[in-house]
């Protein structure tokens, strides 16, 4: 068996659950009957620094909410499915729609609904908090919770990975007689 990293090595498209995911799981209710998620922003900006570097970006959850569809369609992310119960069928209709090979499929998940799709595409992740069933068929989970920077590491990870993801940590500058040092 392939382990992550060798997989990683060829991923081309993230597909993402929502809630446990992009989200903490937390529900915020108030008395007028809304809800409220939150999601983790620096999530958002892997999501959209992976849209620059020409990957593929996917939302399939069952989960229906016009303001995580705003949030999403903020990111520039055009499939999204929402309301979905069969997610392997969404799977598969996404795949076909883009001529997408799972061998190339990254989905990441955190619960029960996602163990089908999961075990369809090539590297099924989740974050550290995903109940155990998850953890078990996850070829990657992430040290990261939902909603707290599990989508960022995934991304940045396989960015890494394909050497499409340099961090530069120190940047010399020479102006004249004086050299700064930018961190």
């Amino acid at each position: 068996m392939k382990n992550y990293i060798s997989i990683m090595n060829d991923i081309d498209t993230f597909i993402f659950d929502v809630d446990g995911v992009l989200t903490d799981c937390t529900l915020n209710l108030f008395p007028d009957g809304n809800m409220v998620r939150r999601m983790f922003a620096k999530d958002g900006y892997a999501m959209q620094l992976a849209k620059k570097k020409g990957y593929n970006l996917c939302i399939i959850t069952r989960g229906s909410d016009l303001m995580v569809f705003r949030r999403l369609r903020g990111l520039n992310i055009r499939y999204i499915y929402q309301g979905v119960d069969n997610k392997k069928k969404y799977l598969d209709e996404y795949c076909n729609t883009l001529n997408i090979t799972k061998r190339k499929v990254l989905y990441m998940g955190d619960d029960i609904p996602d163990i089908e799709i999961m075990k369809s595409v090539a590297l099924p992740c989740s974050p550290i908090d995903a109940v155990q069933e998850v953890k078990d068929i996850s070829k990657y989970v992430s040290p990261k919770k939902g909603g707290r920077g599990c989508v960022r590491d995934v991304i940045e990870k396989t960015l890494k990975i394909q050497k499409k993801l340099v961090l530069v940590t120190k940047k010399i500058v020479s102006l004249f007689k004086y050299t700064i040092f930018l961190l």
